[in-house]
């Protein structure tokens, strides 16, 4: 089993920063990919950013040139979400995801909580 913790979230004006953090822990053999997706209320999830094993990564267009997903340089199961210049269609609930290359046959799934992320102007 899995656990991701986010933390990170708040409420801030437009054009600030925020910048969230996810720590995975448990079983881990293979971490294949790790990212945010976000919910706004009455909207359908979707990804924010994701890291992909190799360090490549994937931006939604509404976020690219703000903000920027890494991994922790010590702790590959850490990862963080810079987000700078927000806006306020930029709130909304960030979960954590996590997809961990169980077996050679099999990979799971897992998520935060969630941290809220409310941009006001």
């Amino acid at each position: 089993q899995v656990q991701l913790v986010e933390s990170g979230g708040g409420s801030v004006q437009v054009g600030g920063s925020l910048r969230l953090t996810c720590t995975a822990s448990g079983v881990i053999p293979r971490l294949n990919a790790m990212g945010w997706y976000r919910q706004a209320e009455g909207k359908p999830r979707e990804l924010v950013a994701t890291i992909l094993r190799g360090d490549n990564t994937v931006y939604v267009d509404s976020v690219k040139g703000r903000f920027t997903i890494s991994r922790d340089n010590a702790k590959n199961t850490v990862v963080y979400l810079q987000m700078n210049n927000l806006k306020p269609e930029d709130t909304g609930v960030y979960y954590c995801n996590a997809e961990v290359q169980s077996t050679s046959y099999s990979a799971h799934t897992y998520w935060g909580q969630g941290t809220q992320v409310t941009v006001s102007s």
